[in-house]
């Protein structure tokens, strides 16, 4: 079995709230994406964390420099997972987990641009990291990437450490992620551009789970 993750990408306070309400009963976990925390705050967190009890949040911090000063007030808020790029180094990795296991909360690693994904998963999961995130960006997949080789020289390490997968994943390919060793799959545009974003989280959500 394999969960669930909506990445809630839209900049609109009230739009990322009503979005939430649709799929929130068909998903997992409900993610703050990095350009709507970056816009809305801790306040939309906040707002999350009160209205859908029963959900999972992951914030999208995508932390880069002082990783436990950082995340700390998320984790406080209610966060469940906050987000740590990879290629910030160890010793910020190692804040990010520090305030983690501080609030009995996860810490993810983000391999987005991460040149020696394997070693750094390695020395990651090492220093506690729960999460690793293989995280095809936007950007790449605009360029024709996808997440599939990453993921599976990840999970052919058997770290231990569950796997998040994103990037372009939709319900066609949601079994191959899930076969390929993801421990969470996160859709994004696959659910929010559907006409029916709830009937596409809850058709994913039936293929992870």
């Amino acid at each position: 079995m394999a969960l669930t993750q909506m990445a809630l990408d839209s900049l609109d306070f009230d739009a990322t709230v009503a979005l939430a309400e649709l799929v929130a009963p068909h998903v997992d976990i409900l993610e703050i994406g990095t350009p709507c925390i970056k816009h809305n705050g801790i306040k939309l967190l906040e707002t999350l964390r009160a209205k859908f009890p029963n959900n999972q949040i992951l914030v999208d911090l995508k932390t880069m420099d002082a990783g436990e000063y950082e995340s700390e007030p998320f984790y406080k808020a209610g966060a469940d997972i906050c987000t740590v790029l990879g290629a910030s180094g160890i010793a910020t990795i190692k804040g990010v987990i520090a305030a983690a296991n501080k609030y009995g909360k996860e810490c993810q690693v983000d391999m987005i641009n991460v040149a020696d994904k394997a070693s750094l998963t390695k020395e990651a999961v090492a220093a506690g990291a729960h999460i690793i995130g293989v995280h095809t960006g936007l950007d790449a997949q605009a360029a024709g990437h996808t997440p599939f080789a990453d993921l599976a020289m990840i999970a052919a390490l058997n770290t231990g450490a569950k796997i998040s997968v994103a990037g372009g994943v939709k319900a066609a390919t949601a079994q191959e992620v899930k076969d390929a060793g993801a421990s969470i799959i996160v859709a994004g545009a696959a659910i929010y551009g559907a006409a029916d974003p709830a009937a596409a989280a809850a058709e994913i959500t039936a293929i992870a789970h």
